[in-house]
């Protein structure tokens, strides 16, 4: 249950950028999963510059953070941004999206940047 009451023009903001539906999708995958760009790229069949460039709006709101491991860079859900109890509760009433990436494993396509 959301318990912090947000301005009313982040939320607008918030909602404008899970608006779209790749976002919002990856914002649900991530949820449960950190992830690299290139899961991404091969998940929803997208360039990477189009990927980063959805991570890259995530990321600059607070939504996503990202670590470095080696060359690669993961993102995940930024539990402590001001926006997550709002983020949370919209994402709970989403279906789970975890089928993406056992798709990929199953296809031989999923990617370990590792």
């Amino acid at each position: 249950m959301l318990t912090k009451i947000i301005d009313i023009d982040k939320a607008a903001i918030i909602l404008k950028l899970l608006g779209d539906k790749t976002r919002l999708t990856m914002v649900k995958i991530l949820e449960n999963h950190d992830c690299c760009v290139c899961q991404f790229v091969e998940i929803f069949q997208a360039s990477q510059p189009s990927m980063s460039q959805h991570l890259r709006k995530l990321r600059d709101m607070g939504v996503v953070q990202e670590s470095r491991k080696g060359q690669w860079i993961f993102y995940s859900l930024n539990k402590t941004c001001e926006y997550y109890p709002f983020v949370k509760e919209i994402l709970s009433l989403l279906p789970n999206q975890d089928q993406k990436l056992k798709e990929l494993e199953e296809q031989g396509t999923r990617i370990s940047c590792k």
